[in-house]
């Protein structure tokens, strides 16, 4: 199973500026992620939440054989996730939906980059995408006759 997990005001999706986050929805991203799902045969499961805790929480659960990171706002500063994210020895994608070094100065720094394997940023909805079919390739063979062989 891959893990996606969402931080602060990722749910509020198709609120926020149109023109830094696009004007798809929250809703518009786990429906285009179900559907990768299904279409791959591999199981993804999406967490958000607005409370550092509870991410910290998800990510100590260790489920998991692939995760992708879009920790919004706390890319900048949470050593917390940093850590918990350090501990977990499977690939590891941090994701921004706009490009983080075209924006505020304090956004062009992330804590988190040094403990993950690659970052994709201002690709919108296609870098969950991208994020995605590399953990695919990365984790599981091709599906051969409907079942998936695992690397």
């Amino acid at each position: 199973m891959i893990l996606i997990v969402n931080g602060p005001n990722l749910n509020m999706l198709g609120k926020r500026p149109k023109k830094i986050y696009g004007s798809f929805s929250y809703e518009d991203l786990i429906e285009e992620i179900k559907q990768w799902s299904i279409k791959s045969g591999i199981p993804v499961e999406v967490f958000q939440s607005n409370i550092e805790g509870e991410i910290i929480n998800r990510l100590q659960k260790m489920n998991f054989k692939g995760l992708i990171i879009n920790a919004g706002a706390y890319t900048h500063y949470s050593y917390a996730i940093r850590d918990a994210l350090e501990i977990i020895d499977i690939p590891k994608i941090e994701l921004h939906i706009s490009n983080i070094y075209k924006r505020e100065e304090f956004r062009n720094k992330s804590v988190i980059a040094p403990v993950c394997d690659g970052q994709i940023t201002g690709l919108g909805l296609d870098g969950y995408i991208l994020a995605l079919e590399y953990l695919k390739k990365l984790l599981w063979k091709e599906v051969e006759n409907g079942k998936i062989r695992k690397v």
